[in-house]
């Protein structure tokens, strides 16, 4: 995965980029890519994406010149200076992350999430699509304080002439090898939602985390790669980008920095560099006696291609990685939704 400074690299294809005919989508709360990413390979291509982040918009850019990205906040954006998006075939967004208990506690963070979850059902009125693409915490889909917003999404939709669902699917399914549950609400204009069917998992036995790093651990000259990737034979704990707003870049609360520990990885921080070759690892000396993960790394088990850029600063390069959308869901669902507007 290219940094900064790296050498130019000719685009890595993908099976699916040839996929006809293309469709249009509008990107909101873009990020990283990871959504629009795996959408392009389902045949959905951005007509705009919207981000209130500069840093993630350089990211954009630098991956897709071609694409228009637009650094603007949701809710001050009017598409109806923009008619380019009005009637696209599909709304998608990775919205900011609720947290488990914002719809109790109704503290001002969880205010601003869920107020951009509200703009992004409103921004319907003006778009128009034919389908909507949401993607956030599986706790939104499954539990009870979030029933007065879904009860909200549904009111609005059916208003609007759409139907919705909404349900949990686990991106570890889908050749990500990382326990990710996620949550999607997607619906469609008129009778599209008869047509749609979830999309079947892929891989079983899934990918683990020694499967999907262990050539990038041997790539400073370490020796023990092949040692350490057959015992980390075992999916990531969920991959959390953490707040944009304090503190620096790691792999989460205790409980999974405890899970990484038992794969012999320092889940407390980020490293600038994979292993070298006089990296002695012994896990029982504690976290001096293992190694942590590099942002690549970590983009790696988020499903992002080696070579997708992500720009700026390594704790702001981390925040993009650890809130996106891993790629291959977004393809899954993508290719679902494709498969419900063209009838197939």
């Amino acid at each position: 995965m290219a940094g900064r400074d790296d050498v130019e690299k000719p685009r890595e294809q993908h099976p699916t980029d040839r996929l006809l005919p293309r469709l249009r989508s509008l990107q909101i709360c873009a990020g990283a890519g990871g959504l629009a990413l795996g959408l392009e390979r389902a045949g959905f291509d951005p007509v705009l994406l919207l981000d209130n982040r500069p840093v993630a918009c350089e990211t954009l850019r630098a991956n897709r010149p071609e694409w228009d990205v637009r650094d603007i906040d949701l809710v001050a954006f009017d598409p109806a200076e923009e008619r380019q998006v009005y009637d696209v075939d599909l709304l998608a967004g990775g919205l900011p992350r609720v947290k488990g208990t914002a719809a109790v506690n109704r503290t001002r963070g969880s205010d601003v999430e869920l107020g951009l979850f509200r703009a992004a059902i409103e921004l319907i009125y003006g778009v128009q699509p034919r389908a909507l693409l949401l993607e956030n915490v599986p706790d939104v889909v499954t539990k009870e304080a979030y029933a007065p917003l879904r009860d909200f999404v549904a009111e609005e939709l059916r208003h609007l002439g759409y139907e919705n669902t909404w349900f949990v699917l686990n991106a570890a399914d889908y050749g990500v090898p990382q326990d990710r549950a996620e949550g999607v609400l997607v619906a469609f204009k008129g009778d599209g939602l008869g047509r749609f069917r979830l999309p079947e998992r892929l891989l079983d036995p899934p990918l683990t985390v020694g499967m999907a790093l262990g050539e990038s651990m041997a790539g400073g000259g370490w020796q023990g790669a092949t040692r350490w990737a057959a015992q980390a034979d075992r999916l990531a704990p969920t991959i959390v980008g953490g707040s944009w707003d304090r503190g620096g870049p790691d792999l989460g609360m205790t409980g999974s920095k405890r899970a990484w520990a038992r794969m012999g990885v320092d889940g407390g921080t980020i490293a600038d560099a994979v292993p070298g070759p006089d990296f002695h690892w012994d896990p029982e000396l504690g976290r001096k006696g293992m190694m942590p993960l590099t942002v690549e790394q970590v983009a790696l088990l988020q499903g992002f291609p080696e070579d997708w850029k992500i720009m700026g600063r390594k704790t702001a390069r981390y925040r993009q990685v650890g809130n996106a959308t891993p790629p291959p869901l977004a393809e899954a669902l993508g290719l679902s939704i494709r498969a419900a507007l063209l009838g197939q």
